[in-house]
């Protein structure tokens, strides 16, 4: 997930649980059982991390992760401690742009419609990921949203029969389902006439 919006009601209950989910994990070495976070794929992608991450904090975010509580998270290697940003707006990349690393800026939202109109500001509409626990709700969010591909209550699964696709730039072609392999095949055109 590269950005979530929190209803202003459930706003600090759901930081603090998030915070302390957080700190459950264990980042090291992915052979080891014990670890439930490993390193990004090299060191210059966490240094664009580490970027973004003090780009926002520079901002104006703030970091509610000590870094300290992950040791194996140093400078130079591509071992991130996960990190949770407040008070981010859409002016910091970590909220415009794809982070692929394991930190999460959270937007405080006074509704849906200013949900809506911040998960559409955005140059991208691969997936997004709705969570309630009124059907009704997510359908009329889902609906509005910009993206290929939406969830309730769910981010972690793609199902091998519905297409996998997105709208602008995340926009280009798609996977699974009956159309994703259609694009695997050469479609050949007849064009007949028959002499009169």
């Amino acid at each position: 997930m590269e950005r979530i919006y929190v209803h202003q009601n459930v706003w600090r209950e759901f930081v603090d649980r998030f915070v302390e989910l957080t700190y459950q994990y264990v980042l090291d070495n992915p052979l080891h059982p014990e670890t439930t976070l490993g390193p990004v794929v090299h060191e210059r992608a966490a240094a664009s991390v580490r970027e973004k991450v003090a780009q926002a904090i520079s901002q104006g975010a703030r970091p509610l992760i000590d870094r300290r509580r992950f040791p194996h998270s140093k400078d130079g290697t591509p071992y991130l401690a996960p990190q949770v940003l407040v008070d981010v707006h859409h002016g910091m990349r970590a909220m415009r742009e794809e982070t692929f690393g394991p930190v999460a800026p959270l937007m405080r939202v006074r509704d849906d419609a200013e949900a809506i109109h911040l998960m559409n500001d955005s140059e991208y509409g691969l997936t997004a990921s709705i969570w309630t626990s009124d059907l009704d709700a997510a359908i009329a969010i889902g609906n509005q949203i910009e993206t290929g591909t939406w969830f309730m209550n769910r981010c972690d699964y793609l199902d091998p029969s519905l297409a996998w696709t997105g709208v602008k730039d995340s926009g280009h072609g798609c996977t699974l389902s009956r159309l994703g392999y259609a694009a695997l095949t050469q479609p050949k055109s007849f064009h007949l006439r028959l002499s009169l």
